[in-house]
Parts: C-alpha cells; structure tokens; sequence
C-alpha cells in the first residue's frame, strides 16, 4: 500500500539554529489530550495481543543496544517537538496505535491531533504533533510512521473501493500479514469496509480444499451442519461456490434440510475481458438464482475497476 505520512522533527526555538525554520502549529482544532471523540477501536479477537505487537515492533528496532546514533548525537536533556506533515491525499489511520507507541516508549510524550482516525488528509496538511524528550521521540517515530503510513496505505484503498461499491460492501480477507492481521484489519474498518471472518476460529468458511476433501459441495454442507449441531455451535456459515451448477445444488439442499448456510460466495463470477470490460452475467444469474435467501459474496477479480 502507498505510504502517505512523513514527520519532521522540528527543535523549540531556544534549540534551533538560524537556517533551520521552527513550524508551530496553531492550537486551533487540536485535540488535547484525553478529548472525546469517536473512535474505531480494534477488532475484537480472543488472542491478539496488540501492545505485544507494539513491544516487538520496538524491539525490532533497539536490538539490544539501542539507537546508537541517538545516543551519540542527541544531547539526553534535548526537548523537541515533532509535526506529523502529510506527502499525499488520502484517509488517514493508525493515530490510535500511533499514541499507544508514544506512551510505550515514553509516558511523558505529549501527542496531540487535529484530526482522527478515517478523516480525510490533504497532502501538506500538518496534522498533528508530538512533543517531549528528543531520544523518546526519535525512538519511536519510525515505528509509528510504519504503522501509520502502511494502515493509511490500506484505510484509502478500502475508501475508494468502498465508495465505487456502494451499496455493497468491501470485505478484507486472511491475506494480511503475518502478525499484524488485526492491524491492517482495523484500517480497513477506519477505511469505511468491514471485517470478514478474523481467523479460522469464528466462522465456517467451505472453500475448494473442503469440498474436495469432503468428496462434494453437498458433503461438506452436511458434514458441517453435523458438526455444529455436535458442537452446540452457532456461528456463521459461508460455502464457496464456483459455477452456476454449484449454486443450484446449494439451493436445492438448503431447499430440503434445516442448515446453518448463511452466506454463498460466488468465486470468480466476475469476468474481465480482453477489451477492458467485465462480464458480469454469471454473477447477476446466480444473484438471481439465490434471490435474497442468503448472503452473496463476490470474491476473485475485485478491482477498483471491476
């Protein structure tokens, strides 16, 4: 995802040199801190151990040393204050996690905002600042800028899409990255989207591995209502579908037996031709086929453009 963010640390007067030029921000629209305003928290997950995150991401960084140039260079009494200065349009995410780096770093920080979460930016707009001891702040920025410019990268992708797909809506998959799953699903959400399942905990998802092991679409269906209902489970039940012939069979179960089929996904449906355009006829005739009595998830060849 493009990164949107840069912060330049910029020193209080008394610190700064003749060439270099002090930017202040006008405390006008600033968010001190502790100001209410609604937030999108981070979606919940039983195991997910954010501030374990934040504590690797650092640590990541200091190896076990530290900043070794900070130290050298940065007198430890220095007091800075530092802009968050936006390079590009877009929405911006991750101001949330960003002061929770802050504060892990260093207690002390004072972060303030004249934005939240899932706003709008203007490239050149100076956003927000943090201000406190030079080396807590030239600790942590990096690792928040990571967060920051990767969650707003995710946050105006899911807007634009979310915005051309309305009056559907944008769903994320499992194709994250590797611990920082509930991240870039928190930027989808900050982004206008919603979150698909967070794991293979929380939902039955039927895809062709399954239907192929179980030795049909119809045998998985059946194998999974059974284990739900040996379970005393209930949780949302999704089937992959990849043909028209698929979705009938779907149905005419469904049609017959008590199931727990909430949601048909209909795979690649979504045909883009040699000329640019897209076929879509598959999929309008399998929408139609299921009527309403389902939930129905276009999956495979979602673009901006498709």
């Amino acid at each position: 995802m493009p990164g949107i963010l840069s912060i330049s640390t910029l020193v209080w007067p008394h610190l700064c040199t003749n060439s270099r030029q002090v930017v202040k921000m006008s405390a006008t629209g600033i968010r001190k801190p502790g100001f209410e305003s609604p937030a999108i928290k981070l979606p919940s997950h039983p195991t997910y151990d954010l501030k374990g995150v934040v504590k690797l991401a650092l640590a990541e960084d200091a190896g076990d040393r530290g900043d070794v140039t900070c130290m050298a260079t940065i007198p430890l009494d220095m007091e800075v204050e530092a802009h968050f200065l936006a390079k590009e349009d877009g929405i911006i995410a991750g101001i949330a996690l960003a002061e929770m780096i802050f504060h892990e770093v260093d207690p002390s920080l004072k972060v303030e905002w004249s934005l939240k979460d899932g706003d709008h930016v203007h490239k050149g707009l100076q956003f927000g600042k943090v201000s406190g001891r030079a080396h807590s702040i030239v600790i942590a920025e990096r690792v928040v800028l990571n967060f920051m410019q990767r969650m707003s990268g995710i946050a105006t992708l899911t807007r634009a899409m979310a915005d051309v797909a309305h009056p559907a809506t944008i769903l994320e998959t499992r194709k994250t990255a590797p611990t920082l799953r509930l991240v870039d699903k928190w930027a989808v959400l900050i982004g206008g989207g919603k979150n698909h399942r967070m794991g293979l905990f929380d939902m039955v998802m039927i895809k062709d591995n399954h239907i192929s092991a179980a030795g049909g679409i119809i045998n998985a269906i059946r194998s999974v209502d059974e284990y739900l209902g040996q379970k005393n489970l209930q949780m949302e039940v999704e089937v992959e579908t990849r043909t028209l012939e698929e979705v009938n069979e779907v149905l005419q179960y469904a049609s017959q037996m008590k199931t727990s089929l909430t949601r048909i996904m209909l795979d690649n449906m979504v045909v883009p031709l040699p000329n640019g355009d897209v076929d879509v006829s598959m999929l309008k005739e399998a929408v139609q086929l299921i009527n309403g009595r389902f939930e129905t998830e276009a999956s495979g060849n979602v673009t901006i453009e498709t």
